[in-house]
């Protein structure tokens, strides 16, 4: 059982971009939109990011890097921060997961987990 003031949740939505994508050229292009929401007791602030990218070949890409486009947002319990942004793929399918590196007001660092979602095209999963 995770310590109740220390409660990140993060929700993802998805979109491919045909006008972005070249399926010719192995180029898929997608979109994500991310929900953090604070469940917790305590207020936080999202430091790091870190992405696991698979594409359906099964290449992983790993990305670390400082806030989220360019913030470190400050999220208050019962509020979120919503942001959205994208990658590219030599696939039509892959899978992205992570976590996010949070310090809480009291001085404790966490992670707030991301579960992997699905990037796909439309039409390339039956």
């Amino acid at each position: 059982m995770s310590d109740p003031r220390y409660q990140i949740d993060v929700s993802v939505t998805t979109r491919y971009l045909p006008a972005q994508s070249q399926p010719e050229q192995s180029r898929y292009a997608f979109s994500y939109k991310v929900t953090i929401v604070n469940n917790g007791e305590l207020p936080a602030q999202l430091l790091s990011r870190h992405w696991i990218i698979t594409d359906g070949d099964g290449r992983v890409q790993e990305v670390r890097g400082a806030g989220v486009i360019g913030q470190q947002p400050h999220i208050a319990p019962g509020a979120s921060h919503t942001y959205s942004s994208g990658t590219v793929m030599a696939t039509q399918v892959g899978t992205m997961q992570g976590s996010y590196q949070m310090l809480a007001e009291d001085g404790k660092r966490f992670d707030a987990i991301i579960v992997p979602f699905r990037l796909a095209m439309p039409g390339a999963l039956h």
